[in-house]
């Protein structure tokens, strides 16, 4: 199979199912079209996506939005229709010859769909994923079912690809899109003048989590332990930046009322990673934006409390030593973490007390600084998407 001529074009099927995938998926189709563009292959994309493929020309299916539910509560409401929409992309897919599909992360709806069409089709359509589930964190045997589903698999760490390649998958690792994003949107906003920020205070980034629940949980801890530090350090002079999404802003302006004109809480998107680079340091709730602080080069800790019988049900399950992906890809324990029963005021007061040590910022920055380079994939020369773009070219030519 080929990316074909003019005469015969190769039809490639595209599925991001929440937002991070539509971001990755844009990326991807973007580099396509260059290399093309070049080498005179002429690839035709379907797919189901957000407004970035949209940009792209990736006309989506139906609304992906109707993808975008999380948890149990959210999904059995939806599931009838979410069965509606794997049908209706696998019947999509076998009646209109497409040759490649290429997913992207959403294992839940993706892989349904992968099996759906090998099921109801009678050629060999190819079948690639793009972000490899977490077998290293849990459900090691996960590996062997995604084996089976797909041809390839595109992995944004460098300890993923021998998961896989044991089971006889092609699989390689074309890096992690944070390290584009976070250099293309650097240099967008001075954060200091734009918020009218002194220049003699020196910024605390506060990130409380991307759910509701976890700003719940998460919040009247953080905001306790930095009253504590400020109690115990008042020559200190600080101002907190609490960057969050938009429809979160009134439960953190809520939190973070107590320190009143020494907090901006942030909700413009674009205004993200400059945030991050104007931080001095900062706290966060555990989830990607700590390998996010750390692409910025931010000295950081995170802190994690769940359920009491959720964690119960998950720690004897986690195959990993750390939580912060930052840690997990030096095996060490880099950034401070401070989870569930350690998630107290006192550790993490202490903990951002030593965030003001030099040799403690200084070994973090040197750890940062061999994380964006694992981050950087395979061909440390080409950004993630291109490296991804460059994988599936290789394949459908093979």
């Amino acid at each position: 199979m080929s990316a074909s001529s003019d005469q015969h074009p190769h039809r490639m099927f595209i599925i991001a199912g929440e937002a991070s995938g539509d971001h990755l998926g844009s990326d991807f189709v973007s580099s396509l079209k260059d290399i093309t563009a070049r080498t005179g292959d002429n690839i035709i994309f379907h797919g189901v996506g957000g407004p970035h493929l949209e940009l792209q020309g990736v006309e989506s299916l139906f609304p992906f939005e109707e993808l975008s539910v999380m948890g149990i509560a959210e999904v059995l409401p939806q599931l009838i229709n979410i069965i509606k929409r794997i049908n209706q992309t696998a019947d999509y897919i076998v009646k209109n010859n497409i040759d490649t599909v290429v997913t992207i992360d959403s294992p839940d709806f993706c892989f349904r769909v992968a099996k759906k069409v090998q099921k109801r089709s009678n050629r060999k359509i190819k079948f690639y994923h793009y972000v490899a589930p977490t077998v290293w964190a849990w459900r090691p045997k996960r590996a062997k079912k995604v084996a089976a589903l797909y041809d390839g698999l595109m992995c944004l760490f460098p300890f993923e690809p021998d998961y896989f390649i044991k089971e006889g998958m092609s699989a390689t690792c074309v890096g992690h899109s944070a390290i584009t994003r976070a250099q293309e949107q650097k240099d967008r906003v001075d954060v200091r003048q734009y918020y009218n920020i002194p220049e003699q205070r020196k910024i605390l980034g506060v990130l409380f989590g991307s759910r509701k629940g976890e700003i719940a949980r998460m919040g009247p801890l953080f905001v306790t332990a930095l009253q504590a530090m400020l109690e115990e350090q008042p020559d200190e002079n600080y101002h907190l930046i609490c960057p969050t999404l938009p429809h979160l802003a009134t439960e953190v302006e809520c939190l973070t009322e107590p320190f009143g004109d020494r907090c901006t809480v942030i909700t413009d998107k674009a205004h993200k990673w400059p945030a991050f680079y104007a931080m001095d340091r900062a706290i966060a709730t555990s989830g990607t934006v700590g390998l996010e602080l750390a692409i910025a080069d931010v000295p950081h800790l995170i802190a994690y409390k769940i359920n009491v019988l959720t964690w119960a049900f998950v720690k004897w399950r986690i195959k990993t030593s750390f939580a912060h992906l930052g840690n997990i890809l030096l095996d060490r324990a880099l950034v401070p973490e401070f989870l569930q029963w350690d998630a107290t005021t006192d550790n993490i007061k202490d903990g951002l007390a030593q965030l003001h040590v030099s040799q403690t910022v200084q070994a973090q920055r040197d750890g940062f600084r061999d994380i964006r380079l694992l981050l950087c994939g395979e061909d440390k020369e080409k950004p993630p998407a291109e490296q991804a773009a460059s994988y599936i070219l290789s394949q459908i030519k093979a």
